[in-house]
């Protein structure tokens, strides 16, 4: 029998040794998840692969199959086509193919190979790769790309074969009891699966880098808790909408936990009134690491996260870091930190948060903002303008009014 399925392939957790098992089931997990609406029939493990079956009575009553079992046009299907989308999104995948699976007998592979090598046209030059996971198969990998080649040679005479660098790569994969073919395979997001590495908080603003370390954080296996900071009621509260936006563009990692929005303009307000001018961005920060604290004792988190970048900003110095970082009760993780703009908008646009990230909205990071802020700021003195505010009592303030919006996560 002939079936349509996806192969997960995935790499780095090949490399976890005797931990590679738990790594292996949540990405399974996480897999099933956020397939759970899509023409799924099963998740599992087969050898060195994550195997994901499609229910074909899901796709639709307009379905086709021809005489032979085959969906008639091949696996282009809009649900299918989500789905494919939907795993390369995965953290911890490396590589997904869609393809069939058939059985062990060398007519149902040859025939199956010629029907995905047709579902390719057109095209001028093919090649196969073909392997066997191990020995029990009587044919080794080098006679069956043999025996493959030359049943699709007869098959599309006006096609040659290339070796390198041709328009179809055939992938006959036997594996275990069965056999499995494709042609049509794309990268994934690589990484780890979510839910390996703990809960972070990552402080998350409507620009372009933070969304970009958040994502980063989750590419690495972790659990984002959003932490954003609206300047409502001195701003109006439009960003708060837009970080929704951006939350939702990023559910497909099953990566961000929930959203908190913690509104900070009225203390914003306050600080401006008790530091000077030149100190106000370092005390906004403060003010955030200080409001994450308390969000990672109520919510678990392990680390905080943020989009800074070395020297980008008045705020990214190394002594301004220092400055802020005095309060945090936590590590504090810059994925970006060596990073240039064009780097990062480079990779806002591959994960799809940089066109939100470049709409016009009040943010609570231009409130107050002084002509000159410091660039290099002295401990001593920022110590005594700490000591006139409670920074403690408002984080528990902020916390208890903070809007709190659970996201799709598995965790």
């Amino acid at each position: 029998m002939t079936q349509p399925v996806f192969l997960v392939h995935y790499h780095e957790i090949g490399l976890k040794g005797r931990n590679r098992s738990s790594f292996e089931r949540k990405l399974i997990d996480n897999i099933s998840f956020l397939s759970k609406d899509l023409p799924v029939d099963g998740v599992r493990k087969i050898s060195g692969r994550i195997l994901v079956h499609v229910d074909v009575e899901a796709l639709g009553p307009g379905l086709v199959l021809d005489d032979e079992g085959f969906i008639e046009g091949g696996l282009a299907n809009p649900a299918l086509d989500r789905l494919f989308q939907i795993l390369r999104d995965i953290p911890g995948v490396a590589r997904v193919s869609r393809g069939w699976r058939t059985n062990r007998e060398l007519d149902d592979i040859r025939r199956v190979a010629a029907k995905v090598l047709g579902a390719a046209e057109p095209f001028g030059s093919f090649k196969v790769r073909a392997r066997r996971s191990n020995t029990d198969f009587p044919i080794g990998s080098m006679e069956l790309n043999q025996i493959i080649g030359s049943h699709l040679c007869e098959s599309f005479p006006e096609a040659k074969v290339q070796m390198e660098y041709p328009d179809v790569t055939v992938f006959v994969e036997v594996i275990q009891g069965s056999t499995y073919i494709y042609a049509d395979t794309q990268p994934g997001m690589g990484g780890l699966p979510v839910g390996t590495a703990g809960n972070v908080i990552a402080l998350l603003s409507t620009g372009i880098d933070s969304p970009v370390a958040m994502w980063r954080m989750i590419h690495r296996g972790a659990v984002a808790i959003a932490l954003h900071f609206s300047g409502a009621p001195q701003t109006d509260d439009s960003s708060e909408y837009l970080v929704r936006e951006i939350c939702e563009g990023l559910s497909s990692t099953g990566g961000v936990k929930r959203l908190c929005i913690a509104r900070i303009g009225d203390y914003q307000a306050e600080i401006a009134n008790v530091v000077p001018p030149k100190l106000r961005v370092i005390f906004f920060r403060r003010l955030m690491f200080t409001v994450a604290n308390e969000v990672a004792r109520r919510m678990g988190g392990k680390a905080i996260v943020t989009g800074e970048s070395l020297g980008q900003v008045a705020s990214q110095t190394m002594e301004n870091i220092r400055a802020v970082d005095a309060v945090a009760e936590l590590p504090v993780f810059r994925p970006l930190i060596g990073t240039d703009k064009q780097e990062i908008i480079a990779l806002a646009q591959r994960i799809g948060t940089f066109d939100l990230s470049t709409r016009a909205c009040a943010d609570c990071c231009t409130l107050f903002l002084p002509r000159s802020p410091e660039t290099h700021a002295k401990m001593r003195e920022v110590e005594e303008c700490a000591a006139k505010m409670d920074f403690a009592l408002w984080a528990r303030e902020i916390c208890d009014s903070m809007q709190i919006v659970e996201c799709r996560c598995n965790r």
